[in-house]
């Protein structure tokens, strides 16, 4: 891009500088304290400004609408009350390496230091969870400093910026110099990295792909697919990163997250290789970092240095970007593979992955086997935390690639605004969120948000009047002593209807077909509330069984 240099205000460059980078949607709750950057938003008919309730709501929808377009979310609020509310999405676009770039209106820099109105150290709160937070203190040095934030939430490990907007920068008249289009690096590994992953795998009697975020990211789905069929390694994808690798393929191994099935910690366990290929290998995807030996050799790729090493030292340990590296393997000059080894943790994979429904299985079970019967396969699904998602992530098989949006950091309420930024990114395709009642309560009023935005999502909601993930672990160690956990009555249908969305009660696999054969019909926002029963606390648990098995702490 040509280099541009022209007198405007500092809220006109932040709008040029997101127009530069081709982002469509922009987030928010209005505040006074940015009021000229929504003025310049105005003016700008390439920017579509979607308006939310609450700020967590909107800087979930940012993260979603990034996960989904492959583009960083954009949020903006007011300072310290604003900003804090949406500190919840910028915390699940640190954990979950999502590209987001965040715009917070402060006081005027006259008041600063005398705790004006709303005043708070915007970069120092935000400093531990992001990957920068700036404050633009010289209305001229808008483009350079923004610029940078889009280069930073888009490179390495992408994650999330915060830019602090003094009220009295922004409407400042500057000469603005606006650089070259930002490039991203793509490092490519080393001609002698190659040749340490080849003679890795020689060696190797048993080897396993780990694969991650990073792949997702890199858009390198078809390069991990083309690597592990020359090989016929066997696959296994990251704590809600399914989609990844298509589950309905021989080399796809299973899921590791919560609840993860024994079958499929046998597979990691006897694997002699572990190619981690962009992932971190987190506390739920290793299990507490216990699921790695040092008897296991590791190959660790990541395109970020702090990644690798922080949790398992590697034997090879290569930085690059995720489709560069996978092309570089796909093409070592060797003629091994490991297609019996493959079949084997295929196998385990199918054994515990059956999406046959019996009249004995809990209407959990039956949901997900209804929705890969009914829903288009390239259908997003997201998530909010509980242990209703324990259902989704072990029976329902997401064949193709971006079609899952959930949230690494366990974020509750992230669901259903997630949700909307989706759709938003992707207008032509079905999108599902699940939660469960509590999680969906906290950020219920962006369903109002759908029925104004016109963003038809359809919203699955697990009832069963508790915070049936804390209750289970309540059981767990506190056997039938039971505080704060259990919720009152809540008709989320008629929520629903209240707002103007369409909304069902049903309690019967049958009535849930039905109302979501109608959901995809209508073309409107549409909430499916669904009652379960609690003592159904998670997929292999009821409540009964967890108090006579464990003893209290």
């Amino acid at each position: 891009m040509i280099q541009m240099k022209t007198k405007m205000t500092a809220a006109k460059a932040i709008v040029e500088c997101i127009k530069r980078e081709q982002i469509t949607k922009v987030f928010c709750v209005p505040g006074e304290s940015y009021l000229p950057l929504l003025d310049a938003l105005y003016d700008e008919a390439s920017i579509d400004l979607v308006s939310a309730r609450h700020e967590g709501g909107a800087s979930f929808m940012a993260e979603g609408y990034a996960k989904a377009s492959r583009k960083p979310g954009v949020v903006l609020a007011t300072r310290g009350v604003g900003a804090a509310n949406l500190s919840i999405g910028v915390h699940t676009a640190y954990q979950d390496s999502t590209p987001m770039v965040v715009f917070l209106g402060q006081v005027h820099s006259k008041f600063r230091g005398r705790e004006g109105f709303q005043e708070v150290d915007l970069d120092q709160f935000f400093k531990p969870i992001t990957k920068w937070a700036v404050e633009v203190k010289d209305p001229e040095r808008m483009p350079e400093l923004v610029g940078r934030a889009f280069r930073i939430a888009q490179s390495g490990r992408p994650g999330p910026v915060v830019v602090s907007l003094p009220e009295d920068v922004l409407p400042a008249e500057a000469e603005m110099h606006f650089g070259p289009e930002i490039t991203i690096p793509r490092p490519a590994p080393s001609d002698g990295e190659e040749v340490s992953v080849a003679n890795s795998l020689i060696e190797a009697d048993k080897p396993l792909i780990i694969a991650g975020g990073g792949v997702k990211l890199s858009q390198a789905e078809k390069e991990l697919l083309r690597f592990a069929e020359r090989f016929q390694i066997p696959v296994i994808t990251a704590f809600r990163r399914h989609d990844v690798f298509p589950n309905n393929h021989p080399l796809y191994a299973g899921h590791l997250g919560l609840g993860t099935p024994k079958k499929v910690i046998e597979t990691v366990k006897e694997a002699d290789l572990i190619l981690a290929l962009g992932t971190r290998l987190s506390e739920v995807t290793t299990q507490d970092y216990t699921l790695l030996s040092a008897e296991q050799k590791l190959i660790h790729v990541d395109i970020e240095q702090e990644v690798i090493g922080k949790v398992y030292p590697p034997d090879v340990a290569i930085i690059a970007d995720m489709k560069k590296a996978l092309n570089a393997f796909t093409y070592m000059d060797i003629s091994f593979a490991w297609p019996t080894w493959a079949r084997e943790c295929n196998q385990r994979y199918l054994e515990v992955s059956s999406l046959e429904v019996s009249e004995a299985d809990v209407i959990n079970k039956h949901i997900i086997k209804a929705m890969v019967d009914m829903l288009p396969a390239d259908s997003i699904i997201t998530n909010d935390a509980g242990n209703f998602a324990g259902w989704l992530h072990g029976f329902y098989p997401f064949t193709k690639s971006n079609t899952y949006v959930g949230p690494t950091s366990g974020a509750m309420g992230y669901g259903l605004p997630a949700a909307l930024g989706a759709k938003l990114a992707n207008p032509q395709r079905t999108v599902v969120s699940l939660s469960g009642d509590g999680g969906f309560m906290m950020t219920f009023q962006e369903l109002e948000t759908a029925v104004r935005e016109n963003i038809p999502v359809i919203a699955l909601v697990f009832n069963n009047n508790s915070y049936g993930t804390i209750r289970m672990h309540q059981e767990i160690h506190y056997p039938e002593r039971v505080i704060g956990t259990d919720l009152g009555e809540v008709s989320f249908s008629a929520l629903a209807k209240g707002v103007g969305a369409q909304g069902y009660t049903v309690s019967t696999i049958g009535e849930f077909k039905n109302a979501l054969l109608q959901a995809q019909k209508s073309g409107l926002p549409t909430v499916i509330e669904i009652l379960t029963n609690v003592e159904q606390i998670s997929v292999s648990s009821t409540i009964s069984s967890i108090r006579g098995q464990t003893p209290k702490l």
